[in-house]
């Protein structure tokens, strides 16, 4: 009924099922993995009313299971994406699949674990805030780290006249250009994140 992707590896649809709502799928070496894709694979929908809760564990230093919310697969939302990297060890909540046994102590084995539950309770739960993906946030974030860095790496070159050695073959911009520049750049990006595109 499920799958599970992480790039660079094949796709896994060999989920355990662990009880008669809940599925489970190892994933080693987490520690290398940023995201994580769980999807319906569409050959058996939900029942109707139902959807399923997706949760992330990876152990502790003692090796128990440390389980956190991702978000939610259903019928009409029938694939998700979700950061794994940024999640705190150590910090956990309720869930549904009581203290499983991670596999194999000492091997990098986390598991992602899908719960059938109502919609209902699905919408009364509030999923870890750092395993939301967002494509225009994580844009408009990159434009700015490289916004600032191309103002900070030129400014790393700035002289002033009296420093400045003649080079007839070398050419010089003002670094109040590139000030506007950035200047200008940060306030059309407020303004619209996607002016770039016409």
């Amino acid at each position: 009924m499920f799958g599970c992707l992480v790039a660079g590896r094949l796709v896994q649809t060999d989920a355990q099922q662990v009880a008669s709502d809940k599925f489970v799928f190892n994933l080693p070496d987490y520690e290398n993995v940023n995201h994580v894709v769980v999807f319906m694979l569409g050959t058996v929908p939900f029942p109707a009313g139902m959807g399923g809760a997706v949760y992330f564990s990876f152990p502790d230093s003692t090796g128990a299971p440390v389980w956190q919310l991702l978000g939610f697969i259903t019928n009409e939302k029938p694939s998700a994406i979700f950061k794994i990297s940024g999640l705190k060890g150590g910090v956990g909540g309720e869930h549904p699949f009581g203290m499983m046994a991670m596999p194999q102590a000492g091997v990098s084995v986390a598991q992602v674990g899908v719960s059938v539950e109502t919609l209902d309770q699905l919408a009364q739960q509030t999923p870890v805030s750092s395993a939301t993906v967002s494509s225009v946030d994580s844009f408009t974030q990159f434009t700015q780290k490289m916004l600032d860095s191309l103002y900070n790496f030129s400014s790393s070159f700035a002289v002033s006249q009296a420093q400045m050695t003649p080079n007839p073959t070398e050419m010089f911009i003002p670094a109040s250009s590139i000030l506007r520049w950035y200047e200008n750049f940060q306030r059309r990006m407020a303004q619209n994140p996607n002016f770039w595109k016409t």
